[in-house]
């Protein structure tokens, strides 16, 4: 079974404290766990990265979410499908943030610009 949310977004630490509630005996889910938990702190923390190092954490962390076809036994679909989330609904919020995210500074910045003028 995989589990759903009707919002997924990255930034709501929710899904990771349910997952960590949860009685995880298994040493490769804990691995997996933080697999992914490091993924999305790369994605959140370095989105907006000007730095060669940042924008490198970013880019892996984007990369590795958005591989669709690894055989890895770490890829996102795997251990996704292990933690029983759905890796396209958690891909899907993942762009939906960063769409966001980066749609923010240059909103932020218009509203500025026009209570100046």
């Amino acid at each position: 079974m995989t589990l759903t949310w009707n919002v997924i977004d990255p930034s709501d630490d929710g899904i990771l404290e349910k997952l960590s509630k949860q009685v995880i005996c298994d040493g490769e889910k804990r691995l997996m766990l933080a697999i992914l938990e490091n993924a999305i702190e790369d994605f959140q923390k370095y989105i907006l990265a000007t730095d060669k190092k940042g924008k490198g954490l970013f880019d892996a962390a984007e990369a590795w979410i958005l591989e669709t076809d690894s055989p890895s036994f770490f890829s996102f679909n795997i251990i996704c499908e292990h933690l029983e989330l759905d890796p396209d609904y958690m891909r899907k919020g993942f762009m939906s943030w960063k769409e966001a995210k980066l749609g923010q500074p240059k909103e932020c910045t218009n509203k500025l610009k026009s209570k100046a003028a």
